[in-house]
């Protein structure tokens, strides 16, 4: 059964019924930035009314804050509490489900931008105004779905899935990070509004993967490495199978050397040694 209660079924349909509603919303947006239409106009609308004109006194702070967004930073801040948690409880599972999220990440929004390949506002300069800026696709092109935002939603969201209390508190943190990560690359200018629409949904679907994908995973290197074991001899085993190597006496080990295992060598008889009694008279 795939379920064996009624609590575990209906948070399996929630899930699933949430991971349905942020793939249609990421298709959905996929297809609008291909196609143009309303939701690039959106894009350079909202980029014409320039968040960092009305908020200017904002623009120090926050350009600091998206940091906590970049993978290198998101990532080394988690692996360090996750990796003392799994040294103090003697459990690698944390460091595994962050391993897993970072990995799902990198494939399916990192192939995503290889795939559309849009140039942002910050590539595209003065011309990031003019009518069909927010429709330019190069070969270099990173910008669709916001990575900033991904790694934002999937590296707090899998700390606050970790915790081991108040997790409500700790989603609701992880949340208010994701979002401000996600509307500080739009206040800075370097993505478009729907890249990071497409950065939560991406974002969001990892998440809701991960708790599928990791006993999976595991599974897998464990199969992995009992064959790499069953393929790599053992050399005690091999040692212990081969006979002691003997030298003839007055022979010098080395080329030409005239050697003799302990099996193959013939046992030597020796003459009886006599005893004299020392009662008896020498002759």
């Amino acid at each position: 059964m795939l379920c064996d209660s009624v609590r575990r079924c209906a948070a399996v349909r929630r899930r699933t019924a949430l991971a349905a509603l942020l793939l249609a919303v990421l298709v959905a947006l996929l297809v609008g930035v291909l196609a143009g239409g309303r939701i690039v106009d959106l894009d350079l609308a909202v980029y014409r009314w320039s968040p960092a004109q009305h908020w200017p006194q904002l623009s120090g702070v926050l350009a600091w804050w998206v940091v906590l967004g970049q993978r290198a930073v998101c990532l080394s801040l988690a692996a360090l509490w996750l990796g003392w948690r799994a040294r103090r409880e003697r459990d690698r599972r944390p460091l595994v489900l962050l391993l897993v999220a970072t990995a799902l990440t990198e494939v399916g929004v990192g192939g995503m931008k290889m795939l559309v390949g849009r140039l942002g506002p910050l590539q595209l300069g003065a011309d990031a105004v003019l009518p069909g800026a927010a429709q330019v696709f190069a070969a270099g092109g990173t910008i669709f779905p916001s990575g900033h935002t991904a790694n934002a939603v999937v590296t707090w969201g899998v700390v606050a899935m970790l915790a081991r209390e108040r997790r409500r508190l700790g989603a609701v943190l992880a949340a208010a990070v994701a979002v401000s990560v996600g509307l500080t690359t739009v206040y800075l200018g370097t993505h478009w509004l729907t890249d990071v629409l497409a950065g939560w949904c991406a974002g969001g679907l990892v998440l809701l993967a991960v708790p599928v994908a990791v006993p999976w995973a595991v599974r897998a290197g464990g199969a992995v490495r009992r064959r790499a074991v069953a393929l790599v001899p053992d050399p005690l085993a091999w040692t212990a199978a081969r006979p002691p190597t003997l030298v003839r006496p007055g022979a010098t080990p080395g080329r030409g050397t005239n050697v003799e295992t302990a099996a193959a060598r013939p046992r030597e008889r020796t003459a009886p040694t006599h005893v004299r009694d020392p009662r008896r008279p020498a002759p």
